[in-house]
Formats: structure tokens, C-alpha cells, sequence
């Protein structure tokens, strides 16, 4: 059946579903309510509570429209038991004249605190002493996209529901019937029936709060197809030839000569097991966790040289410019006898005509950005890739890096690293099909970053701040935190606080950097920084990552509130890398939301990443934290790695057993839930 014979369903309008995952209508029963809004009942004023939702009925006692810099409709209601306002800052002149005094309303929303006691913004209502029967279940709110109504997506999702019930669906129950009993879940058909149409006696608070049998039933399923996709990709994977590359331990020991410190226990741990993936003939899929300063460069370096040592290529991709060019730099200190070369987006004409043909010849470690893999790239013998922050890349970019050096049944090994510390549970979960090392280590004689948090206003007590620290011989950063789309904007910013602290500092050397300069003006900046020729470093976030200068011990964040924990984590980590005491001050604007409290705090209070990310994970979800809210690599509809661990711990088990014992039920169950099952088996 075709989604455009469902009543209401054009064309058009199919298009439009089709950007929500919706191509057809079985997609449409599947796709699940985010929420519930409870409209079966009357709550009285009284027993309202803020910042929950409500439906209330009464009596207009009074309705006028305020006069000040932007007028609102006041519509006052009595029902018998206190008054309450619901307010409408967009309405029509009709809308005042029909809610006249003495008419009976009924209103839906999300109540607050007013100045005159509960209000109501922009409630859904209806007018008149004859209302609707109240509704007989709970209505489901799902997720939509732009184009598409809520009431379309009901309307379509209730007419599917009545096909279900009928049976005008093979529905076919791919859980075995044992573990459904013994776990007190209904099947397929009665919890789809019961989440798209919860009946008057549902358990409410149940249903609200995504812990109802039915709704845990659809999640098991939801989270055992992606364990299922994972190890599908894994397997697909394995089936595939890379050459081996085992590295001798006098090569091993060349490269350690070369550096100026001896590795953690931790690094030797992480870089035995990757020489252990290289020397075998498939392809090495590891990830590196390490929290910021742990060393993952040289880790990374040491995986090039079991690459160089059988005369192949290499190639490191960053997300960043500034990133990038600190990996040459630091790859260059640790292979002085190669030739590296460097590709970036900037690169034009001649200059990249050069690069490209020595790329294509004989360039043995490349490192760069996304330019890495444009269509005119040619690498000649890539054995490893190595992907830096890989969770700012999409899939298909990852995707398309592995491509560069694979043939028909030969591909290259496979490195990522991320200074993004993961919670175990996310991790393990999102790198299903990857091998996970951690750098759980940082080098010796580290001292902790001391934190502070400073109003915005008590500037002159930094400024204090900042000259003693450069008095001493030491460095500082400014980071501006303008979040603007336009890079010309932030640098604009990052430019007029230059010229402010030009005049707060007249002795003082300071610097700019940001994302317009030139590549070679940015270069001489850092540079001039690392030889502290530079006193303050005034910078946009571009130096959130990979920028390594001992000396610098003092990392002011201007309006820190406006940034996500990882963000200011990272950039935190920029200073703390020498011997010296380092300080970080998170500078903010009052008043602060509740959510930017919590980020604060946690920054003030420790500087663990591990931890940090267990509450960015409770703050922000998984999505966000992995990157992938937009570029689609882990997104589950229905359920939550964070509230629903239990149910990922069982479905993990399941996925085992079901592989072993019923592969066949295996393919229908990621079918059934994962449209880009094909795609994640390639990334």
C-alpha cells in the first residue's frame, strides 16, 4: 500500500515524509511517539503544578490586550476555583473580540509561574459553552520535520493503526516468545497498538515517562537491530584482505629514541594493541580514547611507523586546519628523514597540482583535512588511515577516506582517535563494530587545572590576574566564544576584544588567531606564541584542539556559559601541559540557565573527562555528544542509552544468542528497524 492512499496524503506531502525516514506505510508505524499530551481529563487551577502540562476549563472573567513595547492578549479564566491567565503574544484582533467575558474555554499547555500566579503561553484552545467530549486516550505528539503537521501525522498514523488492528498487516513477531514471557512484555502487535493509541486506563506516569511494558517491548527491539547492524558491519569487515604490516621491535625503538619523554604505561598498552591489529592480514578497526594531553600523536606516530617501515603510505585526517598543521608539525620533529606533505581545502592551482603529484607518487605520510578525500586525490599505496576527532566527521566523509585505498577485496587499516572522552556505556554501544582502546593515563607530573568561575563584571580582578602570570614568564589564552555561523563574524569578535585588551595591557605583547587568516599567518602566530614571543593569545575556538605550548598556564574563556561541556573541556585543556600551576577562568554573563550552572559547576569541580562526559551525556543526549544528531550514525527513535541501560545490556545479550542460534530472524530484525544497516556495514 502506497502512503498517497492513506486520506490526506498527497504527493507533496509524501515527499515531505519521505525527509522523516517515511517512504511507506509500514514506516508510519514505526515511527513512534516522542511524548504524550494528556487531554482526558480537567486538572482544577488549584492543583496546577508549574512546568508540567495541563488542560484546564472556566469561565472568561476578563480579556484585554497589554499596551507596552509588544502587546498580549490577557485572557483571564475562573474555574470555580482560582483564576488563571493564558497569554498569546501572536493573535488577531478577531481573537480579542471572540474572548469576550462570560464565555466558557478550554485550554491546553504547559503552565508556569506568572507575576499574578499560573499562566498559560499560547495555549490550544476552544471557545464555546458546548466543548468537545474529552479525549478517550492520551495523544501521541511525534517527531516532525518542516512541512509536516502534528494533526497530519496523527491522522495518517491512526488510519495505519486501524489497518493493523484489522489485520491488514504481516506482522511478524521476531522475539522469541519465551524471553517475551518471562520478561512480561506484549508482542509486536499489542505494544504498537498500545504506544499509537494508549487506552484511558494506561498508566500515565508509565507512558510519560517511556517505562510502559509496551514502550520497553518496541525499545529492545529498536536497540538489539542496531547490536545486530554493529556486528553485521563488523563481520563484513573481516571478510575483507589488508596487507599485514607487522612492525620490529627495533623499528618500534627507533622511533622512542627520538622522543623527548618515555611513554605511559598506558601508550604502551594502546600501541601493542594496535601493532597486534596491523600485523594481521584484515583490516584494523580500533578506536583510541584519551582524555586531553594523554599523548594520542604519538600513538598515531607509532602506528605510521609499522606503515613506514613496509614502504607504504599513511595518511592523517583532522578536522581542522589549525589541528592539522599542529600534527605536521609534531610528525615532523618524530620523522625528520621523510617527507611529509600537507593538503587542505586552501590549497590552489599549481601548489596543489604539486602536492596532488606527489601524494600520487611518492609522499609517504599525507596529513590534512577533508581535502583528503576529493575525487582528484590519488593516493599510490595507502595502507593506513588515521581519522583525528573522527566524531566531527560524517559518515559518508569517513566513508569515503577508507575508499581512497581500498580495491576489490583490499583495504586499508583503520585508526581512529577522539580526545573526546565517551562514557563506557556510549562507547561500547556507538563502537559496536570497532575495537576500543583508552589512554587512561596522563604523563607524569601533571598538576590539575585549578578552575575558577569570575562575573563577566570583575574584570579588573583578572586583568591582575593575567599580568602577574605574564610578569612570571608565563603565557596566557583569551578564547572568544562568539557563536556565529559566519567565520567572518567570530573574527570580527576576536578582533574588537584584540583592541579592548590592547588597551587594558599597553606593555603587554598580544596576539590574534582565527579562522580567517592565512595558513602561514597563523603559522607565525603560533609559532611566535611557542617561543613566547607572544604574551597573550587572543583566539577563537580554533585552538580548541591540538595546540601544545607548555609555558602557557592561564586559559581565560570569555561567556563560557554559551559553550558544552566537551567544548570546555577541551579548550581547558590547552593549558596544564608543562610543569608549572595552570589556571583556567570561565568567564559568564548573569543570569545563567539552570543547564549552564550544571555545565559550570561540573567544570569547576573536576577534570576528569570520563566524568565530564557522563554529565554532558545527561545534559545533552548521545546524538549530540557523538556528533551524529545530523550526520546520522547512531539515532535511535525510541530509545536512550543513558535511561534505558538495563534494556541495552539485555539486548546485547539477546544479539548473541539469536546470532548463534536463529541468523535467519537476525536480518529481518535490522531490516525492520535500520535503513542504513547496508551503509554502517561499510563505515
Amino acid at each position: 500500500m502506497e502512503l498517497t492512499e492513506l486520506k490526506g496524503i498527497g504527493k507533496n506531502t509524501a515527499e515531505k515524509l519521505s525527509q522523516l525516514g517515511i517512504d511507506g506505510v509500514m514506516d508510519l508505524l514505526f515511527h513512534l511517539p516522542l511524548r504524550y499530551e494528556d487531554k482526558t481529563k480537567i486538572t482544577p487551577i488549584e492543583d496546577l503544578i508549574g512546568f508540567s502540562y495541563a488542560q484546564i476549563e472556566g469561565e472568561i472573567v476578563k480579556s484585554y490586550v497589554t499596551q507596552g513595547r509588544r502587546p498580549i492578549l490577557v485572557c483571564e479564566v475562573d474555574d470555580g476555583t482560582e483564576v488563571m491567565q493564558l497569554k498569546f503574544f501572536n493573535f488577531y484582533y478577531s481573537q480579542k473580540i471572540k474572548m469576550s467575558s462570560g464565555l466558557r474555554i478550554r485550554a491546553y499547555g504547559e503552565v508556569r509561574h506568572g507575576m499574578y500566579g499560573m499562566e498559560i503561553i499560547h495555549p490550544e484552545f476552544s471557545l464555546g459553552e458546548k466543548q468537545p467530549a474529552l479525549a478517550k486516550s492520551l495523544t501521541p505528539i511525534y517527531p516532525k520535520s518542516e512541512g509536516i503537521s502534528q494533526k497530519l501525522l496523527q491522522k495518517a498514523t491512526a488510519q495505519v493503526v486501524e489497518l493493523l488492528r484489522k489485520g491488514g498487516f504481516d506482522l511478524q513477531e521476531l522475539l522469541p516468545a519465551d524471553w517475551l514471557v518471562k520478561h512480561q512484555m506484549p508482542t509486536l502487535f499489542d505494544a504498537l497498538l498500545f504506544v499509537h493509541q494508549p487506552p484511558p486506563d494506561a498508566d500515565v506516569s508509565k507512558l510519560l515517562d517511556q517505562t510502559h511494558p509496551a514502550q520497553q517491548r518496541l525499545k529492545i527491539e529498536e536497540i538489539l537491530a542496531h547490536f545486530l547492524a554493529m556486528h553485521q558491519a563488523r563481520s563484513a569487515v573481516e571478510q575483507l584482505y589488508a596487507e599485514a604490516l607487522p612492525i620490529k621491535d627495533t623499528q618500534r625503538k627507533k622511533l622512542l629514541a627520538r622522543l623527548p619523554f618515555q611513554l605511559t604505561d598506558a601508550q604502551n598498552r594502546v600501541v601493542t594493541e594496535i601493532h597486534e591489529d596491523m600485523a594481521r592480514n584484515h583490516p584494523m578497526q580500533r578506536l583510541v580514547q584519551g582524555d586531553v594531553g594523554s599523548g594520542k600523536t604519538v600513538v598515531a606516530a607509532l602506528a605510521m611507523q609499522a606503515a613506514l617501515s613496509h614502504g607504504k603510505q599513511s595518511v592523517m585526517m583532522a578536522p581542522t586546519e589549525i589541528l592539522a598543521e599542529q600534527h605536521l608539525i609534531t610528525l615532523k620533529e618524530y620523522f625528520p628523514d621523510e617527507n611529509l606533505v600537507f593538503l587542505s581545502g586552501k590549497a590552489k592551482g599549481l601548489h596543489r597540482a604539486e602536492i596532488l603529484g606527489q601524494i600520487a607518487k611518492e609522499a609517504r605520510i599525507i596529513i590534512g583535512t577533508h581535502a583528503l578525500f576529493q575525487a582528484d586525490v590519488e593516493y599510490h599505496d595507502l595502507a593506513l588511515v588515521i581519522i583525528d576527532e573522527q566524531h566531527r566527521f560524517g559518515v559518508h566523509q569517513r566513508l569515503k577516506l577508507k575508499q581512497k585505498g581500498q580495491t576489490d577485496h583490499n583495504m586499508p587499516h583503520n585508526l581512529i582517535m577522539t580526545a573526546t572522552p565517551i562514557p563506557r556505556t556510549l562507547a561500547q554501544i556507538a563502537y559496536a563494530n570497532l575495537d576500543i582502546s583508552v589512554i587512561d593515563e596522563l604523563p607524569p607530573n601533571r598538576k590539575v587545572i585549578n578552575t575558577l568561575l569570575l562575573d563577566n563584571q570583575k574584570m579588573p580582578q583578572l586583568a591582575d590576574r593575567i599580568r602577574h602570570a605574564c610578569e612570571r614568564g608565563e603565557q596566557a589564552y583569551w578564547v572568544c566564544t562568539l557563536i556565529e555561523e559566519s567565520e567572518h563574524l567570530r573574527a570580527k569578535a576576536a578582533e574588537d576584544t584584540f583592541v579592548a585588551l590592547k588597551e587594558w595591557f599597553p606593555d603587554m605583547e598580544i596576539g590574534l588567531i582565527h579562522g580567517r587568516l592565512k595558513s602561514e599567518e597563523k603559522q607565525l602566530i603560533m609559532n611566535r606564541f611557542k617561543a613566547n614571543e607572544i604574551q597573550l593569545l587572543i583566539a577563537t575556538t580554533v585552538i580548541e584542539v591540538g595546540v601544545d605550548v607548555p609555558n602557557a598556564s592561564l586559559m581565560v574563556i570569555e561567556n563560557a556559559e554559551r559553550l558544552g561541556l566537551s567544548q570546555l573541556h577541551q579548550l581547558r585543556g590547552r593549558v596544564g601541559r608543562g610543569n608549572r600551576q595552570s589556571h583556567c577562568v570561565l568567564m559568564y554573563q548573569s543570569p545563567l540557565t539552570e543547564n549552564a550552572q550544571i555545565r559550570l559547576q561540573t567544570m569547576r569541580e573536576t577534570n576528569d573527562g570520563f566524568k565530564i562526559a557522563q554529565q554532558d551525556l545527561k545534559l545533552r543526549g548521545p546524538g549530540e555528544i557523538l556528533g551524529t544528531r545530523q550526520k546520522g550514525s547512531m539515532e535511535f527513535r525510541f530509545s536512550n542509552p543513558e535511561q534505558d541501560a538495563q534494556l541495552f545490556e539485555q539486548a546485547k545479550i539477546m544479539a548473541k544468542e539469536l546470532l548463534k542460534n536463529q541468523p535467519g530472524i537476525c536480518k529481518k530484525i535490522i531490516l525492520r528497524w535500520q535503513k542504513q544497516a547496508k551503509e554502517l556495514a561499510k563505515v
